[in-house]
């Protein structure tokens, strides 16, 4: 279906930014909005959760990818008030936390990470304390000296000690 297709091409976008084909994942982005777009009223029968919230929330990790910190907050910021963004599952809201987080760690904002993944562990416990990458973006803020505020208590939570 349309969901499926729409969901692919947000998992091209967000590989492709993460390869350094900027213009590529604007482009793989901007179809999945369009496919997002023609949706309306549909029934998401696959449970893909695709649709506008989810390319929005595309476009921050692209930006992000890019190190353009600054354009990704500010969406990010807009994006998480939107009644669709409480509607999405929690786990899918823990996960896209998650890879925020790394996104702020690699633009050198340990605050904007540590709050990102504080976020994700009241959403969804499991998504920062089981997932790999929640592990070590968790160990690259708490080596930061003082630790932000909740990531030493993460540290604790998933049995890193400083």
């Amino acid at each position: 279906g349309r969901a499926v297709g729409g969901t692919l091409l947000v998992q091209a976008a967000l590989a492709a930014a993460g390869c350094g084909e900027h213009r590529r994942a604007d482009e793989l982005t901007e179809r999945a909005a369009r496919t997002a777009a023609g949706l309306r009223g549909y029934d998401d029968t696959h449970r893909t959760n695709f649709g506008p919230i989810v390319v929005e929330l595309t476009r921050v990790l692209v930006a992000a990818q890019w190190g353009d910190a600054d354009a990704a907050l500010r969406r990010h910021s807009t994006v998480v008030r939107r009644e669709a963004w409480r509607r999405l599952p929690a786990e899918y809201r823990g996960a896209y936390l998650v890879d925020v987080a790394r996104a702020y760690l690699q633009v050198g904002d340990l605050r904007g990470a540590a709050r990102a993944l504080v976020d994700a562990d009241s959403v969804a416990p499991a998504e920062v304390r089981c997932r790999a990458l929640a592990r070590t973006v968790i160990a690259e803020i708490a080596r930061a000296n003082p630790a932000p505020a909740g990531v030493a208590r993460l540290a604790t939570l998933v049995g890193l000690t400083r």
